[in-house]
């Protein structure tokens, strides 16, 4: 998977939304992701490809100049077709929340085929904002995220109503971010309090409070849902595994994964491969029972 990803140090705003991070990706064979959820809002526009995203249990298509807005706390995952890879841009935001139809739903797939350009040049202003970062480019790419989100409004055929919302303590949603991004390699207490220059006990109390779990606790439970997609998936052994994930040892990843999952990793593999191959019930005679 190709990824560039930018971030903004230090995010201006004068009220409301916050732009926190721009990611530019393109699908690859490497490519696998599984559901998780985010202390912000995303929005992904879908330049080219074809794939799809999974919101809430709902399996949604998506492709070309598609806008995929997903709220806070909303489990989503995507997937992308090999023979035409998905290329998107996410833009990471605090501060806002959308809600969508009479329902108020809090995800939308829209698009928006008859604005790309227009929409387009504003998100490729931004990555190059972002990745040239010439004075002030960080107040120059809020400024440009407004300009976007009224555009968005005035094009869009759904009912989309913008609120502020409570935000999240900004140095946990960092080591959140930071966690889900780098959970593979070799992470400390010490290194997640370095990357937020806060005192360790200190972020391990307000983590807990924002999130109900501690950092290291949360490392190890991203770590638990990419190992089930390598049981499920990959035929590699559980060494392999713990070493790819950033386990200490095979027994540490085992000693983990049974105290989450409640069984073993190779119970739960069997498990699951044992599922995929039950049969379908043939349908009984006469029809269903009304």
């Amino acid at each position: 998977m190709s990824n560039s990803r930018y971030e903004l140090e230090s995010p201006f705003s004068s009220e409301g939304a916050r732009l926190l991070y721009i990611t530019e990706a393109q699908f690859g064979e490497d490519w696998h992701s599984t559901l998780h959820t985010h202390a912000c809002t995303e929005l992904f526009y879908c330049v080219r490809g074809i794939g799809e995203f999974m919101l809430e249990g709902r399996s949604l298509p998506v492709g070309s100049d598609d806008l995929v807005i997903v709220n806070a706390g909303v489990s989503h995952t995507e997937s992308s077709m090999t023979a035409n890879p998905l290329e998107y841009i996410v833009l990471g935001v605090d501060g806002l929340e959308f809600r969508f139809g009479e329902n108020g739903e809090s995800f939308a797939v829209l698009n928006y085929r008859d604005n790309r350009s227009e929409i387009v040049f504003f998100l490729r202003t931004l990555l190059r904002e972002a990745s040239e970062q010439p004075a002030q480019w960080e107040q120059v790419c809020q400024h440009l995220l407004d300009v976007l989100l009224v555009k968005l409004r005035r094009h869009t055929r759904f009912t989309m109503e913008m609120s502020p919302v409570k935000r999240t303590n900004k140095e946990c949603a960092v080591v959140r971010r930071y966690i889900d991004e780098h959970f593979a390699e070799s992470i400390t207490l010490d290194t997640l309090a370095g990357v937020v220059h806060m005192n360790k006990y200190y972020l391990v109390h307000v983590f807990n409070k924002e999130y109900g779990v501690s950092p290291i606790n949360y490392l190890i439970e991203r770590r638990i849902r990419e190992s089930r997609y390598l049981l499920e998936n990959t035929d590699l052994s559980l060494s392999r595994i713990a070493q790819v994930l950033g386990f200490s040892s095979p027994s540490y990843f085992s000693q983990s994964f049974r105290r989450l999952m409640n069984q073993s990793p190779l119970e739960y593999r069997k498990q699951y491969r044992a599922a995929r191959a039950v049969p379908l019930p043939a349908p009984r005679a006469g029809g269903p029972r009304t």
